[in-house]
């Protein structure tokens, strides 16, 4: 294992067994492209080998820090020295930066392959901080290298590679999901959309109740929207889509999840100002629950929903059978709001602006869908939200405000 610094170089060997062996060290300036020129040697003689794994091969050459790291943006590392220690097979590596750098990561281990070891890694990039969040499947030694590039740069250079030594993996159901960008949480791409001052600032969520919403302040011509996925979805009667709503208020929209059941999911959250017609992605975040949570899913949203359009309630998409609900929900530049279902439902506006009203649900298998005029000329009625109406126990209807 070499580790070099700006002025000195260290060099731990294990002789794979016992006997003589040469060490040849090879040297050439940093700037150089010439040959590497053969400086010294040292004998070395094993009387007894070291009977430990071997290390994960390294085409890098170099451990720890590269000895330039600073002219790539790099200040200092969370972890000193090349080794780091993962007691419980998790492992938060934090490099400062002197500017904002995007970075990859690689992580290799003699029983992971390339689709398993994208799931063990999520990659947050701040304007002053790079993190990488670690989780190792299997016990014995693994090499993370580094890569970064500035902002405006074309290729990724390695500037660190890390040996690791996981003591007690993770167990393979708890790893991150598949399909994580180089943005989780918040960061350098999300202040770039427009959105400020994150609820949770890191990208890994763990909730024990099966929901959580996370927040952001917005420019007022920013539009978001989310996606929510998991690798194994084992038992969820509505697509995963409908267990998000996103609410945009005045100065700041809400990214509401609700879970269907266990596991670790992925939030995809994607933006577009009024000029665009397309969304770009913005940031990931995981979501970790294994409390067996079981929510119901949110009511199918239309593209009217739009920016000040708020559920007051029933929170949930799911209602029960032949019973009465109260419906309270704002909804910007409506001149009547109205529910249909077994009959149709005229909601009245109330002094700050909310429109409510009871309705009464009918029977299981009816759709309920909440409309809206937006001319007073207009007879056409726009669907904005449409609920399912079920039979069996109560789903729990829940209310925001």
């Amino acid at each position: 294992m070499m580790t070099v610094s700006e002025n000195n170089m260290t060099i731990k060997v294990t002789p794979p067994t016992e006997g003589l062996f040469d060490l040849m060290i090879f040297a050439r300036h940093t700037d150089s492209q010439d040959p590497y020129n053969w400086v010294c040697s040292y004998q070395i003689q094993c009387l007894e080998p070291h009977n430990g794994e071997k290390l994960p091969e390294n085409p890098f050459h170099f451990w720890g820090l590269h000895q330039k790291v600073r002219d790539f943006g790099i200040e200092e590392s969370s972890h000193k020295g090349e080794l780091l220690v993962a007691p419980q097979g998790t492992l938060l590596l934090c490099l400062h930066t002197s500017r904002p750098l995007l970075a990859t990561y690689e992580l290799v281990n003699k029983d992971l392959d390339a689709a398993l070891s994208e799931k063990c890694l999520a990659a947050q990039a701040e304007e002053e901080k790079l993190s990488c969040y670690v989780l190792c499947p299997f016990q014995g030694y693994y090499r993370l290298s580094v890569f970064v590039k500035d902002l405006g740069g074309s290729t990724f250079r390695n500037v660190a590679n890390f040996l690791i030594h996981c003591l007690k993996p993770v167990n393979q159901n708890e790893l991150f999901p598949l399909g994580l960008s180089m943005h989780c949480g918040s960061g350098i791409s999300s202040s770039d959309h427009g959105l400020s001052n994150p609820s949770h600032s890191a990208p890994i969520i763990t909730t024990k109740l099966g929901k959580c919403n996370i927040t952001f302040h917005t420019l007022a011509n920013i539009e978001v929207t989310a996606s929510l996925s998991k690798d194994k979805v084992i038992s969820t009667k509505y697509p995963l889509e409908r267990y998000v709503l996103v609410t945009h208020l005045r100065t700041k929209v809400s990214v509401c999840v609700v879970l269907p059941e266990s596991g670790v999911y992925k939030v995809g959250l994607f933006g577009r100002s009024k000029d665009n017609k397309d969304f770009a992605h913005i940031c990931d975040y995981v979501i970790r629950c294994f409390s067996d949570p079981s929510w119901s899913p949110f009511p199918r949203v239309y593209s009217l929903w739009r920016r000040g359009c708020v559920l007051l309630e029933p929170r949930t998409g799911v209602l029960q059978e032949q019973s009465w609900v109260r419906f309270r929900v704002k909804v910007p530049k409506a001149h009547q709001v109205v529910i249909l279902g077994q009959e149709m439902t005229v909601l009245q506006q109330t002094p700050n602006a909310v429109w409510e009203g009871d309705v009464f649900t009918g029977a299981a298998g009816v759709q309920v869908k909440l409309a809206a005029k937006f001319s007073q000329h207009c007879s056409s009625l726009e669907v904005i939200l449409a609920f399912e109406v079920e039979g069996g126990s109560p789903a729990s209807l829940g209310c925001s405000g």
